[in-house]
């Protein structure tokens, strides 16, 4: 099963990056290959569900996540529904002494149809290093003016 971790040190706070990676319902916006984001459901102050979908050429496909927050250290995706067998997902959010913020991403899936886990496969780790930078391009374009 591919699984990337990733961590990076970020001009921002970690109450900036928490609050732009709770922000499923605009990753349509920056995020590379999303093409739908909405949250649909609110459990309390802490839990929300969302759907994102997923598309590239011909591909298309609608994934349903429940979201856990820890406002600001962490977030946690855990997989519902969709084409995958398997998904986990978590952010985490360190504050660094000079203000600055740590992230610790993670992320571990499988799919459900062997052609396309074998397609995954080839281009995983190029995907999901697209995916956090589009999260830290996004992080400049809305706080490094502040």
């Amino acid at each position: 099963m591919p699984s990337h971790f990733e961590q990076k040190i970020l001009p921002y706070t970690p109450e900036q990056m928490f609050d732009l990676v709770a922000a499923v319902d605009q990753y349509k916006e920056f995020a590379p290959w999303c093409l739908g984001s909405r949250i649909n459901k609110w459990d309390g102050e802490n839990i929300f569900y969302a759907d994102l979908v997923i598309g590239y050429k011909m591909f298309r496909e609608r994934f349903s996540s429940k979201v856990i927050l820890d406002r600001p250290h962490s977030i946690t995706i855990e997989y519902l529904e969709g084409p995958l067998k398997h998904l986990t997902n978590e952010w985490r959010f360190i504050s660094e002494p000079n203000g600055h913020c740590r992230i610790d991403f993670s992320v571990e899936f499988e799919f459900n149809h062997f052609v396309f886990q074998s397609l995954v496969n080839v281009f995983f780790n190029e995907v999901v290093k697209r995916m956090v930078s589009a999260f830290e391009k996004r992080a400049y374009e809305l706080y490094a003016n502040e």
